[in-house]
């Protein structure tokens, strides 16, 4: 869970009117990046984050319990941003298929092959980000609510199984798949964008001559469907000292959970935060109508109204 979500908690129970409008702003954040992450419109996260805390309010002085608050939150976001969606940036629903979103032989190959820094190195922060952001909302909606939740507003399995009304199990199983799906479609990115290099110009550390990797053995296989729950510590002993014995005499497996969890690592460093200016405005007009329901004082205006 977002630190944010805790420490604007702590804010809100003073009622002091510089306390409120910091909490506002913590939670107005937090929704506004939320909203980015699934809808992927400036324009929408904003109304999104307007529409939400309008709604909120008359609630969030009853809520003490930053999960609690988290749960309330996501919620109402996740409605709004739903429906406020564009039908022309969202896939379709869909049933994501475990063995499509393996990797087959040829592709493992060429993860072993390859030592170098990836292309992805020498771009900024900003193409980075861009290129994650693209991958994310091709995910399927309901595979990629989780995705988002989980690796980028680091809510727990229960947690988003309240919010979104399923089983903790249909969390996991969804979370894998739409981590299978991200490592994808940032492997087909890198693919097209990459610059093929004259076989001269292959520096010393990249193995010219791989030996090809065999990895549709039913135990490679387990271990792919599983790679979530080992990689979150979720597998006990022995199974999980069964997995890692495996793991480590398997060239193709360590290659891919490797690139695996450079997709896991950037969804979770990914952010989306507000403008300054967006915060503002909005962090105005919400503190003077929550002090104004907590019979408080109104603070002093910053800025104009919306």
């Amino acid at each position: 869970m977002r630190p944010e979500l805790v420490r604007a908690t702590e804010l809100l129970q003073s009622n002091d009117p510089a306390s409120v409008n910091d909490a506002l702003g913590l939670l107005q954040n937090t929704v506004y990046a939320f909203s980015m992450k699934v809808c992927g419109h400036p324009e929408d996260a904003e109304d999104t984050a307007q529409e939400v805390f309008v709604r909120s309010l008359p609630h969030l002085a009853k809520i003490s319990d930053p999960k609690a608050l988290a749960v309330w939150l996501y919620t109402v976001a996740r409605n709004r941003c739903w429906r406020m969606r564009r039908k022309g940036t969202h896939s379709p629903a869909q049933t994501l298929s475990l063995n499509e979103l393996m990797p087959d032989d040829s592709e493992l190959n060429l993860l072993l092959q390859d030592s170098r820094p990836t292309p992805e190195a020498h771009l900024s922060q900003s193409e980075q980000s861009q290129r994650l952001q693209a991958a994310v909302l091709t995910v399927p909606p309901q595979y990629r609510l989780v995705l988002v939740l989980h690796d980028m507003e680091d809510l727990d399995t229960e947690q988003i199984a309240q919010v979104l009304g399923i089983k903790p199990g249909t969390v996991r199983v969804r979370l894998h798949r739409a981590r299978l799906y991200v490592r994808r479609e940032l492997a087909a990115t890198e693919k097209r964008n990459s610059i093929i290099e004259p076989v001269g110009n292959i520096p010393s550390g990249r193995s010219q001559k791989a030996t090809p990797a065999k990895v549709r053995s039913q135990e490679c296989r387990e271990i792919f469907a599983n790679l979530s729950e080992y990689l979150d510590g979720r597998i006990e002993s022995p199974e999980c000292d069964q997995m890692r014995q495996h793991i480590e005499g398997c060239r193709p497996c360590v290659a891919f959970i490797q690139d695996l969890r450079q997709a896991i690592d950037r969804c979770r460093q990914a952010d989306s935060p507000c403008t300054p200016e967006m915060g503002q405005r909005l962090r105005s007009l919400l503190t003077q109508e929550y002090l104004r329901m907590m019979g408080r004082p109104p603070a002093e205006k910053t800025s104009s109204p919306l």
